[in-house]
């Protein structure tokens, strides 16, 4: 399946002649190839009914929490009750609609759909639509988006670094410029949101990389690249990356499935001593033509989890209409409208593809792709309908990951002023009474740690 860029790339065209140009392109995309429906068999049964397990096993943890005294003796028979306040676990969608809606209600509605259900956010940084003149890069759009997740909790990752999909219209002729001021490009942004953005897609969709010169969407971009070498292109990006943020989490970006998007990218993006150059593999999972079963979607998730990283699926899309690719293209004046019978589908498959990723150890972020329909192709793939009401997909989602999947629970304090409880990763406010004093204090379960936290009353 070929990935066509999102409609902010449609929308960062300039111009009549490349909007038209760029729905070309997505008219080239090989619609007959939208995945079938996958039909679920015994394999599905097998692994949902372990996925509570699994999940019980890998997303949870113990923890011992101590209440002492302002002297450091321990406070015994104390109840203590904590609440997770967020996830380890990263659940999110793009943010490209942010304050950029018809209404001032559809961007509230956005906002508040968005926070109550999601952790994590992608932020968009299409070179040709982020910089359309040299030199002056949109970084105040993507301060706006910080200024609006920081205070909720929600991690940014930036996407992309590196794509030849689209030219700048103002790069030069000559490779080795193109080259440098990629580079520069990579360098600049990373630099420059360290500490506020330290999630990066640093690469996109590599492994097809030569369909850009039959598109011949970005032949300058492309030009440049082959003068290296792809891989050794690429392993440049991620180096520039890390020398600009060594915090950062890198990761490569693709929506190829199989065997090629491993040997041909992922085994070799390797440094000179060996090691990975990326610190998490991206995967795309666009199943407009029908979600994909649980064996489906576990089998990919063993493929790259021997690469030994945690599994990022980066674009997901279910729909809640007619299933194909590309519809708006192929059918004239069709709108692509969810459907009640469409939408119930979605729900169901919603909850299976996610129960799946989260029972299995080595995803560690499900993005959606995107959160409100008519973005994505103009598809129905959205967790908000078009005019800004939640679907049953979100009012499911949002059952698991601040219901079935959140901690509340506690516990009374032993003689050692101890009391142990487990729950999932993620960040935590505690409460208890000492002595008749009300106290709160925050904390975190870790995965893979002691996690022992002493709350002393002072």
């Amino acid at each position: 399946m070929i990935r066509i860029a999102t409609s902010v790339a449609y929308r960062c065209c300039r111009g009549a002649r490349a909007r038209q140009r760029f729905r070309g392109f997505c008219s080239l995309a090989v619609v007959a190839t939208a995945l079938p429906l996958y039909a679920a068999g015994p394999a599905d049964e097998e692994i949902l009914a372990g996925a509570d397990a699994r999940i019980e096993k890998h997303r949870k943890a113990d923890v011992v929490i101590v209440v002492e005294r302002a002297d450091g003796r321990p406070a015994p028979d104390v109840e203590v009750r904590i609440e997770q306040t967020r996830h380890g676990f990263l659940f999110g969608a793009n943010i490209f609609m942010l304050g950029k809606c018809r209404t001032p209600e559809n961007n509230q509605a956005y906002e508040k759909y968005f926070g109550e259900l999601l952790n994590y956010a992608t932020a968009p940084f299409y070179w040709w639509g982020y910089e359309t003149e040299p030199g002056k890069p949109d970084y105040a759009a993507t301060d706006r988006i910080i200024d609006w997740c920081r205070p909720r909790g929600i991690r940014i990752k930036g996407h992309p670094l590196m794509w030849n999909f689209v030219d700048p219209k103002w790069l030069p002729d000559d490779p080795a410029e193109v080259r440098r001021l990629q580079l520069e490009r990579i360098r600049s942004c990373v630099e420059h949101f360290a500490g506020r953005i330290d999630m990066w897609d640093v690469v996109n969709e590599a492994t097809e990389f030569e369909r850009s010169q039959i598109l011949k969407n970005a032949p300058k971009l492309t030009a440049a690249a082959n003068a290296v070498g792809k891989m050794a292109y690429v392993r440049e990006a991620f180096k520039t990356a890390r020398a600009a943020n060594p915090k950062a989490v890198l990761l490569i970006n693709d929506y190829v499935t199989n065997e090629k998007y491993g040997v041909e990218v992922i085994s070799k993006l390797v440094g000179e001593d060996g090691k990975p150059l990326y610190d998490a593999i991206g995967i795309q999972c666009h199943q407009h033509g029908g979600a994909w079963t649980a064996q489906h979607t576990w089998e990919i998730c063993e493929r790259f989890a021997k690469f030994g990283v945690p599994l990022h699926f980066t674009e997901a899309t279910i729909l809640s209409g007619d299933l194909g690719w590309n519809l708006c293209a192929t059918r004239p004046a069709f709108g692509w409208p969810s459907t009640p019978e469409g939408e119930q589908r979605q729900a169901r498959e919603v909850v299976r593809f996610y129960t799946v990723l989260f029972s299995h150890p080595a995803v560690e972020a499900i993005t959606w792709w995107d959160f409100v329909d008519g973005c994505w192709q103009n598809a129905p793939s959205g967790f908000l309908r078009r005019d800004f009401t939640p679907k049953p997909a979100y009012h499911e989602l949002l059952k698991l990951v601040k219901d079935k999947w959140w901690t509340r629970t506690g516990g009374r304090t032993d003689a050692q002023g101890r009391v142990r409880l487990r729950g999932f990763l993620g960040d935590y406010l505690a409460r208890f009474t000492v002595a008749g004093r009300a106290c709160e204090r925050r904390f975190e379960i870790r995965k893979g740690e002691e996690n022992r936290v002493v709350f002393r009353v002072e």
